[in-house]
């Protein structure tokens, strides 16, 4: 099934892209549980940002001096001092659709992770900056990082934001990067050597089938994710046409 465009008419009158892209790592886990290998486990995540999550301070009684320490037997109160900068900001609020892959057998380590990007990744410069420092921290851990991109509403490409982060570019991404996409990332450390990024790049095109997506799981093991079959597989149950 080719790719189609999930944000604008006339699929978006029928079908919204968030359908898509929160089903599509259901779909990618099941691929991916065919092909694993043993002691190897894949599961989806999807974090969305304008969620409301329960924190410790919903919890706390209300004080009439919040940022007063009450005395307690005798002990001094303690007032926090005047901040030296107060701003007011809009911090970015980022949705993540992913599928991260766990190593079982060593108390379930973080090995791969593939990042389905949202419009909400690329709609303003520090969601992209976020986005971004997200991946970098994820490469720092020897995690193999996937992005699969197919947003067409927004013309950026993170993985070109990544690689000028640490200095470098690709030269398949060309003048102009394609906004369509899926890289992997796998970062490689030598011994007494400078590390080593390996990048499998793919530019996608509406009208066009997925790439196959290599998944690195360790320095000689890996597996190839069938991305066109699971995108086609969520189409279907989705019943996108």
């Amino acid at each position: 099934m080719p790719l189609r465009d999930h944000f604008r008419p006339p699929l978006d009158h029928t079908h919204s892209w968030d359908e898509l892209h929160g089903q599509w790592p259901a779909m990618m886990v099941l691929k991916l549980s065919d092909i694993l290998p043993e002691g190897y486990v894949a599961a989806p995540g999807v974090h969305l940002g304008t969620a409301f999550e329960i924190d410790v301070s919903a919890y706390e009684q209300d004080s009439s001096a919040p940022l007063a320490q009450q005395a307690v037997g005798g002990a001094a109160t303690w007032t926090a001092p005047a901040p030296t900068l107060t701003l007011e900001t809009d911090l970015p609020e980022q949705d993540e659709y992913e599928v991260r892959v766990y190593d079982a057998r060593r108390g379930r380590r973080l090995v791969a992770a593939i990042e389905l990007v949202s419009p909400s990744n690329k709609d303003r410069p520090e969601s992209r900056r976020v986005f971004v420092a997200k991946v970098a921290a994820l490469l720092q851990q020897d995690v193999c990082v996937s992005i699969v991109d197919v947003v067409t509403v927004r013309q950026f490409n993170l993985y070109a934001d990544l690689l000028a982060l640490i200095g470098k570019t690709d030269p398949a991404l060309g003048a102009e990067p394609p906004h369509l996409y899926a890289v992997t990332i796998w970062g490689h450390k030598r011994p007494a050597k400078r590390p080593l990024l390996h990048n499998w790049f793919y530019p996608l095109a509406l009208g066009q089938p997925l790439p196959p997506l290599p998944i690195r799981l360790d320095i000689d093991l890996g597996v190839t994710l069938d991305l066109e079959a699971s995108y086609e597989d969520t189409c279907r149950v989705l019943r996108i046409r």
